[in-house]
């Protein structure tokens, strides 16, 4: 009864009065660290630079950009931000008509100024204003033809164009700019949007920016590090990891504001296992809280984590499964402490076959962003609460 009555708190905690927010981005008080990432990225858009940030989901790069935003708006900087949702993006028309529809709608408010902003702006390409597709499915822009790549170098240029009309910076922020590739002939795109980004006038007195944020970590190194797209035109900014003092404060701070305890030790060995982690650390002690009345001791800790292993289980499960037996072997070489996966006793150990059936190994396993690898080739598991499930409960691991 207690999973079910937690599954049930977490997927109606947005309704509860809770010190540990998890459902959405956060800002303020809730924002734990990151402060010099906060000012990198605001020195970096006022600048009109291109930025790009890659990290695990629910890492916080929605909240590291909307507190960035926050504190340039505290600031009285004016700008206008306009967010384009990928997700579902599948076809470079698609793409062309969420980024071109996001801009305008973030910058203007009437079907007319979308009209005349099209006109003005993207005249001599293939995108229009229709009023009836505007009307049945709100659709701002709209495409009599296939998209080329004039289509694309003048949607690039669209957000400067209107920041010098409107007199202050526009600033585009992407969420999974990864899901780009799955489009037809994507590198047509990244190659237009590259020509216009190198053509751009650095002397403007208003400056646009794009941000490019992207949960799948290995594909989007794949566009910005391996095939170096943008390359010179965008600047990388990781999220380092949370410093665990500023975590257990806000766990220590966050049960003190509702009348509740608990041992900064306790809090520490939490933050370590979830690697910081707010969402999963959020996600915790939010269960943690509706377990208790009082003090959080060692017995709700367990059985929270027991709690949060039922609601992830099955997507853990799919992962696995998913797995052939050498991808699983070399899992299980990363949770021993392998990190030299070639050598002849490791693969003749965990029966890897060969050298090169290594390589291929290794590259699943990015693909389906399981693990990645540091500068040094070395492994690392990109979801700590999965690690933590796969070596108990699925290797067995004492």
């Amino acid at each position: 009864m207690t999973d079910i009555y937690v599954i049930f708190v977490l997927l109606n905690d947005s309704e509860m009065d809770t010190p540990f927010v998890y459902d959405n981005h956060v800002t303020g008080k809730n924002f734990v660290g990151r402060k010099t990432e906060c000012v990198v990225l605001s020195n970096l858009l006022e600048a009109g630079e291109n930025v790009c940030l890659y990290e695990t989901p629910k890492a916080g790069k929605t909240s590291l950009v909307q507190q960035t935003l926050y504190n340039m708006r505290a600031a009285g900087k004016p700008f206008i931000v306009a967010y384009v949702d990928l997700l579902s993006i599948r076809s470079r028309r698609m793409f062309l008509k969420k980024f071109g529809g996001a801009v305008i709608r973030a910058a203007y408010s009437t079907p007319s100024d979308y009209s005349a902003v099209i006109s003005k702006h993207l005249a001599g390409t293939h995108f229009v204003f229709d009023p009836a597709q505007f009307a049945s499915k709100e659709d701002i822009v709209c495409m009599n033809w296939d998209p080329d790549e004039n289509d694309i170098r003048e949607m690039t240029c669209l957000p400067q164009r209107i920041a010098e009309e409107k007199g202050m910076p526009v600033y585009v922020v992407f969420r999974d700019f990864q899901n780009v590739m799955q489009t037809d002939d994507y590198e047509v795109v990244f190659k237009s949007m590259e020509k216009t980004l190198a053509e751009r006038d650095r002397s403007a007195s208003v400056k646009s920016a794009f941000i490019f944020c992207g949960s799948m970590v290995n594909a989007m190194k794949h566009i910005f590090a391996e095939k170096k797209y943008f390359y010179r035109q965008v600047n990388h900014l990781p999220l380092s990891p949370i410093d665990d003092r500023d975590a257990v404060e806000h766990i220590v701070r966050g049960f003190r504001s509702s009348g509740k305890v608990i041992e900064r030790d306790l809090a520490l060995g939490a933050c370590k296992l979830f690697r910081s982690e707010m969402w999963y650390l959020n996600q915790f002690f939010s269960i943690c809280d509706s377990l208790s009345k009082g003090f959080i001791n060692e017995a709700i800790l367990v059985d929270a984590l027991n709690s949060m292993i039922a609601v992830h289980e099955p997507r853990f499960k799919v992962l696995v499964n998913d797995l052939t037996d050498h991808q699983l072997s070399l899992l299980r070489a990363v949770l021993d402490g392998v990190v030299k996966f070639s050598a002849s006793d490791v693969i003749e150990r965990y029966g890897l076959n060969s050298s090169a059936n290594v390589r291929r190994v290794k590259d699943a396993l990015r693909k389906k962003e399981i693990l990645t690898f540091n500068d040094k080739d070395e492994p690392v598991i990109l979801d700590p609460l999965f690690e933590y499930w796969v070596s108990k409960y699925y290797f067995e691991i004492q």
